[in-house]
């Protein structure tokens, strides 16, 4: 066998790596933003979902609250129409105890908005009637501020539930509003907490909770 006859393998030079690494880096760049666009799109997105769904567990509730808002007053009988006339039963900026209707302590924040509604108990010879309170009120949670739903059943005042359902809240971003005066003897028919939640990477997002009462 001659020796022109084997294998020659002179390898790579160095003109050529640096083309190969060149080529690499040119390909490499758009992936990689491409990659952390998408990411980034991603995060936003999830994060947008964790929203929406806040919103959708607050109206839910809050529909549900308003439907229900509504004490009398029982304390001069019927009026000229044969009914129990209202009282007022919407309260803003309102404490645990406001209009002698108790519901947390003096440790629980101000409220941006209570309901009353009466609530009946049929279990006694006689029937008694007590007050319902729903309070929505904004809770500091670390840096953030989150939304929070107490309700208070009958002549209670510890709560039978107290929960976050709306987080990340821009206290600046709450208001009230009532189809009527909100605090006035007959409860209005539609109410609505309005309030803006951001977080991370995803806009800020509006959010709207309305209500329209049920009780006549």
């Amino acid at each position: 066998m001659r020796l022109t006859d084997r294998h020659h393998d002179a390898g790579v030079t160095v003109i050529e790596l640096l083309i190969a690494v060149a080529v690499l880096a040119v390909i490499t760049a758009p992936l990689a933003n491409a990659i952390i666009g998408y990411l980034r799109v991603s995060d936003a997105a999830f994060e947008r979902m964790v929203l929406s769904h806040d919103a959708q567990i607050s109206a839910a509730y809050f529909a549900r609250d308003v439907a229900s808002l509504g004490v009398r007053d029982y304390s001069g009988g019927v009026d000229s129409t044969g009914t129990v006339p209202f009282k007022a039963s919407v309260q803003t900026t309102a404490e645990f105890n406001a209009g002698g209707a108790v519901c947390g302590t003096s440790a629980t924040p101000v409220a941006a908005v209570r309901f009353l509604s009466d609530d009946w108990n049929t279990s006694g010879a006689t029937a008694v009637v007590g007050t319902d309170v729903v309070a929505y009120y904004l809770k500091p949670v670390g840096s953030a501020t989150e939304l929070w739903r107490m309700k208070c059943s009958g002549p209670a005042v510890a709560p039978e539930s107290d929960t976050a359902i709306a987080h990340n809240v821009d206290p600046a971003t709450v208001s009230v509003t009532c189809s009527s005066p909100c605090a006035g003897t007959t409860p209005p028919e539609r109410v609505t907490l309005s309030f803006t939640v951001q977080t991370g990477d995803a806009a800020p997002y509006p959010v709207t909770l309305s209500g329209q009462r049920r009780q006549t």
